[in-house]
């Protein structure tokens, strides 16, 4: 692949203004229904994505150190639905500090990509992995929310939603 850095640089700089979009333009009774039981809204996802923001921001330095660092577990240490501030507050929030991170990604260079630290639950890491995983990570949730917000769309197209297959979720178990 080429020289991954810019490619990373370039996928965490477009989410926060599609973030952004998407809360200003569509209601927030979309961006909070959930696509199927348990699973979660585009609201959700965006919550989530703060949380990671922390996250990800805490292994680049971890690993920039080459310090070991904790596994971090959505369901258990996320912040959980309740009193949220505005969707469009919340994608304010994941701009702010998605600008401090690429601010810290801004001072990385390829000859840090090897750097190596200790995941407590995958073990040895690359901060090349760790830059992989994040552009990877934005991309899975913001595909993830996108398609929690089709499904009222897809389930009441009638004919037309056999062409829409691979993004309907199925609500029964």
């Amino acid at each position: 692949m080429e020289e991954i850095l810019p490619l990373v640089r370039s996928v965490l700089a477009t989410t926060p203004s599609h973030w952004n979009s998407l809360t200003r333009a569509l209601p927030p009774e979309l961006l909070s229904r959930a696509p199927a039981p348990g699973q979660w809204s585009a609201l959700e996802c965006l919550q989530h994505l703060i949380d990671t923001e922390r996250i990800f921001c805490f292994r680049l330095q971890c690993l920039l150190e080459e310090r070991d660092f904790p596994a971090f577990d959505p369901d258990k240490q996320g912040t959980k639905p309740g009193t949220q501030p505005s969707p469009p507050a919340l994608a304010a929030e994941f701009a702010r500090l998605r600008a401090e991170s690429l601010q810290a990604l801004s001072r990385i260079g390829p000859s840090d990509l090897g750097r190596k630290a200790r995941h407590q639950e995958l073990g040895i890491v690359t901060m090349g992995e760790m830059v992989h995983e994040w552009s990877g990570h934005d991309l899975n949730h913001t595909i993830q929310a996108e398609r929690a917000i089709m499904q009222p769309f897809i389930r009441g197209c009638g004919p037309w939603q056999k062409y829409f297959s691979d993004h309907l979720v199925k609500t029964d178990k």
